[in-house]
This record gives C-alpha cells, sequence and structure tokens, in this order.
C-alpha cells in the first residue's frame, strides 16, 4: 500500500475546498463593516468549516466504495481505497477524526460565542454524513445542490458573520445567496458528469432527472442568476458597487457550460468540472474582497 502525502491530498478533493473557505471569507468581510473581527473565531471557523467538509468528501469515499459505486476508472474520486489499496476503515477513521477536531474547534466557538451554534454545527455534520451515509443518502436524490448550497453557503456565511457581530441581518442572508447557489453548481457539475454511471447504480439526482442537455442549462442559469443578483444587491443598497468586481469570474462560468456541451466521457468533462468549481472560487473571491475593501473606505 503506497502511503504518500498524494494520496491523502487526492482523498481530500481539493479542487473542492474553496467551497467551505469563500464562505468564511464572505460572512468575515460582511461583518467587518460592522465590527472589528476576532481573529481566533475567524481561523477557528475557517479550520472546522474547512475539515468538516474534508471529512464529508472522505465519508463520500468510503461509502461510494461500499455501495460499488467507485471503480479504478473512476474519474473525480480521491480513489485511496480502490486505486491506492488504503484500508476502508482507514479511510473512515479519518473522516471519524476529522469530524471530532471540528468538533473541538466548534466548542471553543461556542464558548466565545453562543451554544446555539452547537446545534447547528451537529446538524451541519449529519448532513455531511448523510450524504452518502445511511440508508437514504442524499446524494442519491435530486436534493444535493439544495442542501449543499444551503449548509456550505447560507448557514456558513450567517454563523461566519455572527460570531463577529453578535446577530443576523436581513442583509447577511441576501448576500449569502449567490455562494449558495454557486456551491450547488459545483454539485451540479459533479452530477453531470457522472450521469451515466449514476443512472445505471440507480440514483435519482437532479441532473438524471431533467437529463443532461437541460441540466447544463440549468447549470447556466445558476451562474446566471448569481450575477444578476449581485446586480440586485447593489441596486438595493445590501451590497456595495465594488462588489461587482465578482464578474471577473464570468469567462470561467462561460467556459464551464461550453465545455459541458457535447461531450459524452466523464474524462471529457472534467475540465468544465474544474472551471465550475473555479467559477465559485474566483466569484466568491472578488465578492468578498470587494465587500472587504468597501469596509476600509
Amino acid at each position: 500500500m503506497k502511503t504518500n502525502w498524494k494520496i491523502w491530498w487526492r482523498l481530500t478533493r481539493p479542487h473542492t475546498l474553496t467551497a467551505s473557505f469563500i464562505p468564511v471569507f464572505v460572512g468575515a468581510a460582511l461583518a467587518l463593516q460592522d465590527v472589528s473581527l476576532n481573529y481566533p473565531l475567524l481561523i477557528a471557523m475557517m479550520a472546522a468549516s474547512m475539515l468538516i467538509q474534508i471529512a464529508t468528501n472522505i465519508f463520500n469515499e468510503y461509502y461510494d466504495y461500499r455501495r460499488g459505486l467507485d471503480t479504478k476508472e473512476s474519474v473525480g474520486i480521491g480513489g485511496a481505497i480502490v486505486r491506492e489499496g488504503v484500508s476502508p476503515q482507514t479511510v473512515l477513521f479519518l473522516a471519524l477524526l476529522l469530524y471530532f477536531v471540528s468538533a473541538l474547534l466548534g466548542a471553543y466557538i461556542c464558548i466565545q460565542t453562543t451554544w446555539w451554534i452547537a446545534v447547528i454545527g451537529v446538524v451541519s455534520m449529519a448532513v455531511g454524513y448523510l450524504y452518502t451515509g445511511g440508508p437514504y443518502p442524499i446524494a442519491y436524490t435530486p436534493f444535493g445542490e439544495f442542501f449543499a448550497g444551503l449548509f456550505m453557503g447560507v448557514v456558513i456565511i450567517l454563523i461566519s458573520f455572527y460570531i463577529h457581530t453578535g446577530y443576523i441581518t436581513l442583509q447577511s442572508f441576501l448576500i449569502s445567496i449567490p455562494i449558495a447557489i454557486l456551491i450547488g453548481a459545483i454539485l451540479m457539475a459533479n452530477n453531470i458528469r457522472d450521469l451515466d454511471q449514476d443512472k445505471e447504480k440507480g440514483r435519482k439526482t437532479l441532473a438524471i432527472l431533467v437529463g443532461k442537455e437541460m441540466a447544463i442549462k440549468v447549470l447556466a442559469g445558476m451562474f446566471i442568476f448569481s450575477y444578476l443578483w449581485i446586480i440586485f444587491l447593489v441596486i438595493v443598497d445590501y451590497s456595495p458597487l465594488l462588489s461587482l468586481l465578482a464578474f471577473i469570474s464570468i469567462p470561467k462560468a462561460y467556459q464551464a457550460v461550453i465545455k459541458f456541451k457535447g461531450k459524452k466521457l466523464p474524462i471529457e468533462m472534467m475540465p468544465a468540472m474544474k472551471l465550475t468549481a473555479d467559477t465559485n472560487t474566483h466569484f466568491g473571491f472578488f465578492f468578498g474582497l470587494g465587500i472587504f475593501l468597501s469596509s476600509l473606505v
């Protein structure tokens, strides 16, 4: 069995990790408009969010193996079990260990703020596990995009905002919506890529229900709505003019849609999948940067 660091790095599915980093950044940038940031809490929140996502990805790897979904030929997986010979029990233990560490970080955040965050954290961790674990995995239903966007987008941004300010606002909720949608878009892109394989294994993802061509149009619609939503936020004065920096990411979104069209094999769709994740990264970073810079003016 190989044990070099690259195996464990691939297991984290690094191209998706900005989905946990970006919401924390945006929530903190928004909080900075009202208060000074608590940097120990920011670091703890960032670490806990990323650890929960990594653990979720590892649970995904473990349960997809257990259900026979992953093979050596599968595209977009870490491959620690089916390619590198890592024990499934080791993979499961690692996921549980990361959950434990994130729980400790969560306890620190709760001690400094409120224990209500613990309730939200437990629910979020449960959803992360149930995404591919349990008798009725969320990943096998049309609701994967919704749950991913809700918990990794809306919930994380609101918590990130709250731990600094001590309150939640309508503005913070509205700011979270485009980030949530683009996190859901990463799942949609993943499901478009895996549509044929998932269909054979009995999954009922949204991409399967609407068909590949319509799924690509839904993905494009998610991109378009996210950009239009920022314009709306600027018009109603819920987001600063500088948040339009997010439009720098438009070429990534356009290329993601284009590169899905006409492709049939999962390996051919990997560039589109990566571009979708890049869109989330660039959109979220420049959106948050615009909010951050406006707080300094």
